[in-house]
């Protein structure tokens, strides 16, 4: 799948973006499942909202269980100071996650696509395994942003061996939210770590490194259909969306299976299976 010149660049800059590989149809079947499962989806009298302001998610059970759930979150801005929402439900949730790839038909046969798990081997993973997965909206005008952050922040293994697959269910561009990312960035440091006893979770500061901005960052413009693959140290973020367009993705976090995966990690898999893109 990959050629050596795109797996140097991976090891070389921290990602790889492989253009428009998923097709039209496909990207159909994803996002109108993706809407099927809002319209079903019935909110609780608190409804949970999905922020990077503030990572204190102690106490939170709707969070921390969504690990082995389909779960839906709301953006921040969905609500106005009387608590309503500002548009129809669809207009408003943030993203579905956590366990999308076992848990759904349609995003299951999408996440377990053996061309993924070629990927995976060509760029040095022995035993992927699929941790997460997230279906992304980057709703309209209240799009959130998602602050500079590392993915081996949340799922720490030794060796560092998380890998992100990022499809671009649309059109991802700068004035809609599309990702930045900071090439070589990782080859530094890893910053923080999300780390999770029982109920309660706190996020510590392993180096003090500033985080990359838009200056030293990069943004990956990409069509639907691309796919952007980054290495769990590479720093990344996202704008908001204040366009008149969503931004829709969908994500899946992988570690290789050789490695040792943190008990410290705030997502631990205990009732879904835990199996690569090949079975």
């Amino acid at each position: 799948m990959l050629c050596q010149e795109q797996i140097d660049q991976y090891h070389q800059e921290g990602f790889l973006v492989l253009d428009q590989i998923i097709s039209t149809e496909t990207l159909m079947e994803i996002k109108a499942r993706a809407a099927e499962i809002v319209e079903q989806w019935e909110p609780n009298t608190e409804p949970a909202i999905f922020t990077t302001k503030d990572n204190n998610r102690s106490g939170d059970h709707y969070f921390l269980q969504s690990a082995e759930r389909v779960s839906c979150f709301f953006e921040e801005e969905a609500f106005d100071k009387q608590g309503n929402l500002v548009n129809d439900k669809s207009l408003c949730i943030n993203k579905i996650g956590h366990g999308l790839h076992e848990l759904d038909p349609v995003f299951k046969a999408f996440s377990h696509l053996p061309v993924l798990g070629d990927i995976a081997q060509e760029l040095g993973m022995k035993e992927p395994q699929i941790r997460q997965s997230m279906y992304i909206f980057k709703q309209p005008k209240i799009g959130g942003v998602v602050n500079w952050h590392q993915d081996a922040t949340f799922f720490y293994t030794t060796p560092q061996t998380v890998v992100t697959f990022w499809f671009a269910i649309e059109d991802a561009n700068l004035s809609n939210g599309c990702l930045w990312v900071e090439p070589k960035g990782h080859l530094g440091p890893l910053r923080e770590r999300f780390n999770r006893n029982g109920d309660n979770v706190s996020m510590i500061t392993l180096d003090n490194t500033p985080w990359p901005d838009e200056k030293s960052g990069e943004p990956v413009a990409v069509k639907a259909g691309s796919l952007v693959i980054f290495h769990g140290l590479l720093p990344h973020y996202s704008a908001p969306n204040r366009s008149s367009q969503s931004r829709q993705a969908y994500t899946i976090h992988v570690t290789d299976g050789k490695a040792k995966y943190a008990k410290e990690n705030w997502l631990q898999t205990k009732s879904l299976p835990l199996r690569g893109f090949n079975n």
